[in-house]
């Protein structure tokens, strides 16, 4: 089985390339086409950003794409995410896109042959969004060793969080998780938010899922003074700090309107490294560099 389905499985080595040659393509517009190659996408989640920074991605690369709509599917009728899956195979796509809600859904497509993309399972692992968030940091600080990150909210829903901290601990950052106590795991080692704020590099903030039971013991008011990011705030950052968050906002609650944009905030320049992510790890894959 083939593509990328979580970092774990992937060298330091490997990743660092697939940043460098989304660098490479972002900056010097690389010429790389696959036009004899037709991608499917299924989501099984609602997403905006994922799905169409991986269709964006595919158009640039020449690669047809076919967005299945999952709710008009024979999934519908009970048929399982491998026939699925396999039946896009033999009518002849050449790779699918999947995001799902079960935790390593991947492992019911063993034996499928064409390249399976993973867009978000469960609260799992989420390998794409983790590598534009490290192409993001790369072209901010231009090396990852010994920056700080503090990841902070929902990080007992939150695949981003669990495979940001993964790999950038492999890469030599420092990771710690800050947040209401009921969203706290053993990700990282806990801080207070303010005391993050005064010391780390990056502040990444995260979506409180509502959608999967993340139920808050306060308002939204509460939170957003408590855990949320505002100028007050923003004011006592490190002055290289940066503003990250894998979207979408809860707009005053995790962040302030008027900070979301503000001059440290990389939130939408993260929107467009993914594409380039993306584009990156389909043609590491099709180029049998990447399995």
């Amino acid at each position: 089985m083939r593509g990328l389905f979580n970092l774990k499985r992937l060298t330091t080595e490997q990743i660092v390339d697939i940043i460098d040659y989304a660098e490479a393509l972002k900056n010097n517009g690389l010429p790389v086409s696959y036009p004899d190659k037709k991608f499917a996408t299924l989501f099984f989640e609602n997403s905006t950003r994922t799905q169409n920074s991986f269709v964006m991605a595919m158009m640039k690369l020449g690669i047809q794409v076919d967005q299945i709509d999952v709710q008009h599917s024979s999934v519908t009728k009970g048929e399982t995410l491998y026939d699925t899956v396999r039946t896009l195979e033999y009518i002849g796509f050449d790779g699918v896109v999947i995001r799902h809600s079960q935790n390593e859904y991947y492992k019911e497509l063993e034996g499928i042959n064409m390249p399976i993309f993973n867009a978000g399972d469960g609260s799992g692992s989420h390998p794409t969004q983790s590598l534009l968030d490290l192409m993001t940091i790369k072209e901010e600080f231009h090396s990852f060793k010994g920056l700080k990150c503090c990841i902070v909210g929902d990080i007992i829903h939150s695949r981003v969080a669990h495979t940001n901290a993964e790999i950038m601990k492999r890469l030599g950052m420092e990771v710690y998780i800050a947040g209401p106590e009921s969203f706290l795991d053993d990700t990282a080692e806990v801080i207070s938010l303010d005391e993050a704020i005064k010391t780390c590099d990056v502040i990444m903030l995260l979506r409180v899922q509502f959608e999967r039971n993340a139920h808050l013991d306060m308002t939204k008011e509460e939170y957003h003074q408590k855990f949320g990011l505002y100028k007050e705030r923003v004011d006592k950052m490190k002055k290289t700090a940066i503003i990250m968050h894998p979207a979408p906002v809860n707009r005053g609650i995790e962040i302030a309107d008027d900070i979301v944009e503000c001059s440290r905030s990389r939130i939408f320049p993260q929107m467009t490294n993914g594409v380039y992510v993306r584009m990156s790890v389909i043609s590491r894959v099709l180029e049998g560099k990447l399995q």
